[in-house]
């Protein structure tokens, strides 16, 4: 349609000037609505505008000029700004109800995947038990988000999708998305969650795959590293820690910061002193608000994890915590977020027999097309939710020492 398709940028048909790509079902309809409404409103801006300018000429004051006090009326005139108007306002409302009903109406052939929403990250589980902070999805599949907020209202959006969905506290809320074209989008959070609101957007925080490529990922983001300080990593990553604890000396997002501190001797917020080691990560861990930080006790609190964490993944945690103590080349290659698989094995932090993928909070997005493994399992095309607790599949929150 030449409305949905105009006004477009260097003849890419699937980049208009308003809209990035056009990556799900809904975009054509949403272009094509938007623009609708747009060039309406543009002509009877026009309309209005232009009568204006001419009445105001038309008529003017003159010299001796005297106005007749008879108030006019013109029926037709009247009937016709009121019929018109209310017959665009009518399509315009059933045109926005059919394009919503759609959206909010999941198929029933849907890869569910579990979301949840805290302050200020994004966590997703998988069918197959893989958590990850970004999105991963097949290209032509139905795609049902199952998402549940920890703390404050979110809303999870993806411009490219042209779909908006409210997380709440207390409720399980439903989005649903066909994709349409390979590649990676950014995700926002669209509702103002606090004064750290800005760290919810995500540079290319949704990856569309195709199917093999997409296999091939989930199968690597189910295994952790061996190593312990990669596996470590690997769970301050995907399970939401580094939202509320950095790993640069002395920066403050919501905790404290993570570098340097093991084998230190802290304050608490009763003023009791207590040395930063593998028992105080723990009881951290376990049970947070028990000796929390001088200078964090008013943050938000860390939720426990009692019950939701292994032994060897609580090992792993400490082992990253360890190897962050005066190694700025660690501190380096994870603080924008990412350790790779060649990063991990040049600083000695890589098991060979590892299968696992690059830690980069859900592993790094398969390449378009790659091959498929050659024996995937059935939970990597799984199509079957999975409890929107999660609790199936492991621990879904943040797991950091205070």
């Amino acid at each position: 349609m030449l409305a949905s398709n105009f006004p477009a940028l260097l003849a890419d048909k699937n980049t208009t000037f308003f809209f990035p790509p056009r990556a799900s079902t809904f975009a054509e309809e949403t272009d094509a609505f938007f623009l609708y409404i747009l060039w309406i409103s543009l002509f009877f801006f026009a309309l209005i505008v232009i009568a204006m300018v001419y009445f105001a000429i038309k008529f003017r004051a003159r010299p001796g000029y005297q106005g007749d006090s008879r108030p006019l009326h013109n029926n037709a005139l009247e009937i016709t700004w009121t019929v018109i108007p209310t017959l665009i306002v009518i399509w315009i409302f059933a045109r926005g109800v059919y394009g919503y009903i759609d959206m909010v109406t999941p198929p029933t052939d849907t890869i569910d995947i579990n979301v949840t929403a805290r302050k200020w990250d994004w966590s997703f589980q998988y069918p197959n038990g893989a958590i990850a902070d970004t999105l991963h999805v097949p290209v032509d599949k139905n795609i049902r988000l199952l998402m549940r907020s920890e703390d404050v209202l979110h809303s999870f959006y993806v411009p490219a999708f042209r779909a908006k969905q409210d997380v709440v506290p207390g409720r399980v809320t439903t989005y649903w998305v066909r994709p349409i074209l390979r590649g990676e989008y950014d995700l926002f959070c669209a509702e103002y969650c606090g004064d750290q609101h800005s760290e919810m957007i995500k540079r290319k925080g949704v990856v569309v795959h195709d199917q093999a490529g997409y296999e091939a990922w989930l199968a690597k983001a189910a295994q952790p590293p061996r190593n312990p300080v990669a596996h470590g990593y690997w769970l301050y990553s995907r399970l939401g820690c580094k939202s509320c604890h950095a790993v640069e000396p002395g920066k403050r997002v919501v905790g404290p910061s993570l570098a340097g501190t093991f084998g230190e001797t802290l304050k608490t917020a009763d003023g009791e002193s207590v040395v930063f080691d593998e028992n105080y990560v723990r009881e951290s861990v376990l049970e947070p608000q028990r000796k929390a930080r001088e200078g964090y006790q008013n943050a938000s609190q860390m939720p426990s994890f009692q019950g939701k964490l292994k032994n060897e993944e609580l090992d792993a945690i400490i082992a990253f915590l360890k190897a962050l103590k005066d190694n700025p080349a660690l501190i380096d290659a994870v603080k924008d977020g990412d350790l790779t698989e060649d990063e991990a094995k040049a600083l000695g932090y890589w098991t060979e027999e590892s299968d696992a993928g690059e830690s980069d909070g859900g592993a790094a997005p398969a390449e378009d097309g790659a091959a498929a493994p050659d024996e995937p399992s059935d939970a990597a095309s799984a199509t079957e939710s999975t409890p929107p607790d999660g609790s199936e599949n492991g621990p879904t929150e943040t797991a950091t020492a205070n």
